[in-house]
């Protein structure tokens, strides 16, 4: 497996991703701790009062950007690691793991800052691309087997 180039550089693209979820996370937690504003009654209780045990805007934000991470980085996840199994050119890999890991890096910004539309728009779609070349070289090495 360390003699796959591919699957060396998609382990690479793959923790820098779930790297960037946990950073995401702990800035979900931050952002709960600076306005006291706490999913469940008993971290509420520690922090203040009942009256903390509630949601927050900048708290929700975080949260989307966390759920709409783990909606496409779990999916690429499995995609990569079957399409790093077809011995693909190393360069072609390395580029559609480098555009969705930038793709995704740009909408996570995009979407803890509130940067201007389309932004993270743009920034999901360019992602999303190698993911589809991805599914459908899989599905094209695959279905004479099916």
């Amino acid at each position: 497996m360390m003699e796959n180039k591919v699957f060396l550089s998609f382990a690479f693209y793959s923790t820098i991703l779930i790297l960037k979820m946990y950073v995401v996370a702990i800035i979900t937690g931050q952002v709960r701790l600076r306005k006291k504003a706490f999913a469940n009654p008993e971290d509420a209780l520690r922090n203040g009062g009942l009256q903390f045990y509630r949601q927050d805007p900048d708290v929700e934000r975080c949260r989307r950007a966390h759920r709409n991470d783990m909606e496409n980085i779990f999916p690429f996840l499995f995609l990569g690691a079957v399409y790093s199994l077809l011995d693909p050119s190393p360069t072609v890999a390395r580029i559609h793991f480098l555009i969705f890991c930038v793709g995704r890096i740009v909408h996570t910004i995009a979407y803890l800052l509130q940067l201007r539309a389309p932004t993270r728009s743009v920034a999901y779609s360019v992602a999303q691309l190698p993911c589809f070349s991805m599914a459908l070289q899989i599905l094209l090495a695959t279905t004479p087997y099916w």
